[in-house]
Order: C-alpha cells, then structure tokens, then sequence
C-alpha cells in the first residue's frame, strides 16, 4: 500500500518537510518554502499528487486567514558562505 502524503502544520516549526513527486514543500517560522516540480500526470498518481498539494495549499491558506497579518514581512537569508574545507 502507498504511503499517504501527509500535510505540515504550517509555521509550526523549521523541521517539517514534505515531498510531492520531486517537489519540497518546507516549513519555517515565517513562511512556507516550495522548491522543485511535481508532474500532475493523467492517472491515479497524479490524482494522489494533486489532491495533496491541493491539500496543502488548503491547510496553508485557511492557517493564513485565520491571522491578522501584516502587509509585508522582511525574510532574512540565513544562508552564510563558510569556507571550502577541501581546500
């Protein structure tokens, strides 16, 4: 049996990540990051695909209404360069 694609609690924690075909959903604090592609195919696994990015979408948006919220945040890069260690 498939196992079902399940949906992140959204801005809940910096740990969560799903994947949707090769598709990542990521939850941070401050905002929902989605990186790659999914193909939505004409058969039963597009059909599992969509409906749980629809799914996930859905949670996002619902969580989001719910807020009173800005109208604009400032998102950091918390990316840093670190030097090469094979250097």
């Amino acid at each position: 049996m498939k196992e079902k694609l399940l949906c992140i609690d959204p801005y809940a924690n910096e740990e969560d990540v799903i994947h949707i075909g090769e598709l990542d959903i990521e939850n941070r604090l401050d905002r929902i990051s989605i990186h790659g592609s999914v193909d939505i195919t004409k058969d039963q696994q597009g059909l599992e695909y969509a409906f749980a990015l629809k799914r996930q979408i859905d949670t996002i948006v619902e969580y989001l209404k719910k807020q009173a919220l800005p109208e604009k945040i400032s998102v950091e890069n918390v990316a840093k360069e670190v030097n090469n260690p094979f250097e």
